[in-house]
């Protein structure tokens, strides 16, 4: 095929994407300030990395949260939110309040999976400190184990107002 016919087909096709659903009720108790764009620092407190493919899948190509206004960071002080995912552990607790304080306000922590909500299978762990509400105030919970990519977008939707 060539790059003339091509050209003919995206032009007569033309752009082939579902429409956005509505928009979401804000979470509550969420600062309107971080309405619209919000960078997100991912956090694994002691996850069996279910969560996190689930979380690649919400961040990927098909689902797409970046079109909400959701971006993952690399850094804490970059970050507007975390996305902590599995039971505090131990050695955990500690990295995960730093996080939190190295974090600029104003701050949303989303819990993200029944381990971070303290309804996972690994809970009751000798090695758990328990669960991240324990450690940081959490503002949004998405449960599931693992959570759906459709629950994690629908929660970072909340927060973005997008």
């Amino acid at each position: 095929m060539s790059i003339v016919v091509l050209a003919r087909l995206m032009a007569r096709t033309g752009r082939v994407a579902e429409p956005a659903p509505p928009r979401p009720e804000l979470a509550p108790g969420v600062d309107p300030v971080l309405r619209g764009s919000l960078q997100v620092r991912h956090v694994d407190a002691g996850s069996c990395g279910g969560c996190e493919v689930e979380l690649g899948a919400a961040f990927g190509p098909v689902y797409d949260a970046e079109r909400y206004g959701a971006r993952l960071v690399a850094s804490p002080r970059h970050a507007d939110a975390l996305l902590v995912t599995g039971a505090v552990t131990h050695n955990m607790a500690e990295p995960l309040r730093m996080t939190y304080a190295a974090t600029p306000g104003p701050k949303v922590v989303i819990a993200c999976g029944d381990c971070a909500l303290g309804l996972g299978p690994v809970c009751a762990g000798y090695g758990v400190a328990g669960t991240v509400a324990d450690v940081v105030d959490v503002d949004v919970a998405v449960p599931g184990c693992p959570p759906r990519p459709e629950a994690v977008v629908a929660a970072l939707r909340s927060v973005t107002g997008r």
